[in-house]
């Protein structure tokens, strides 16, 4: 059993693993806008990214949103990511599914 600080370290580094992550995924609405401001994406084009992102950060909130011995599990879910050079795509996890 886990003892309170170290819960308390794990919701906060999945706290803090959400706000970097996050903060990539607004980066992409960020530029997209730009991009519209600069006459190369229409609104369609941007309302397609903000759908997209919408998606992606609804995936990474519930990634994220976790209590008690779930927060360290997620933590060290975190925590072998980093160690492995591996990373969730939350932007690809956004993309629209297509029906056939």
């Amino acid at each position: 059993m886990s003892t309170k600080a170290e819960r308390q370290a794990a919701r906060q580094q999945v706290a803090t693993y959400h706000e970097v992550q996050l903060a990539a995924l607004v980066q992409r609405v960020a530029a997209a806008i730009d991009r519209h401001r600069g006459g190369e994406l229409d609104v369609f084009e941007v309302d397609e990214v903000i759908f997209q992102y919408q998606r992606a950060a609804r995936h990474l909130w519930t990634f994220c949103q976790t209590t008690g011995s779930q927060a360290e599990f997620t933590a060290h879910i975190i925590q072998r990511m980093a160690e492995d050079g591996e990373a969730i795509d939350w932007w690809d996890r956004g993309q629209p599914r297509h029906r056939r």
